[in-house]
């Protein structure tokens, strides 16, 4: 059985068109990271609400802060993480946890069982890219 996730540009547009709330795993104000950077433009510029997620839970750019995601008080559209590869499955664990609709992973992160397994429970997932190079859509 091939497991090796392809991207769906159909689902990409969804996710970017449709305004939503963004959990941002591994945003914080350290300006040398490219998280903050998506994350002002997710919120910016295609109006998505966002909430920083870190384990410090530290407030960026004014959005309060959270150290996980069962913590945000509110459902999760799209749960993007700018971690390290080797992290994201518990992050997509707990995205399936929380009831998310959908995983990002970013460019470099890649964990194929984990994007099955949040296949599996339901959820859109976009991995190996970053919304910035999506949008505006190919």
């Amino acid at each position: 059985m091939d497991t090796h996730h392809v991207n769906d540009p159909e689902t990409i547009r969804r996710l970017l068109s449709t305004p939503g709330r963004w959990a941002v795993v591994g945003l914080t104000n350290n300006p040398v990271r490219v998280a903050p950077s998506i994350a002002r433009f997710l919120r910016d510029e295609l109006s998505m609400k966002i909430f920083p997620v870190s384990l410090s839970g530290e407030t960026v750019m004014g959005e309060p802060g959270f150290a996980k995601l069962a913590d945000i008080p509110e459902p999760i559209d799209v749960v993007d993480c700018f971690v390290n590869s080797s992290k994201a499955g518990d992050i997509v664990d707990q995205a399936i946890a929380v009831g998310a609709k959908a995983v990002w992973l970013q460019l470099g992160v890649i964990d194929e069982a984990a994007a099955q397994r949040a296949k599996d429970a339901g959820l859109d997932v976009v991995m190996d890219t970053c919304p910035k190079i999506e949008y505006p859509f190919r």
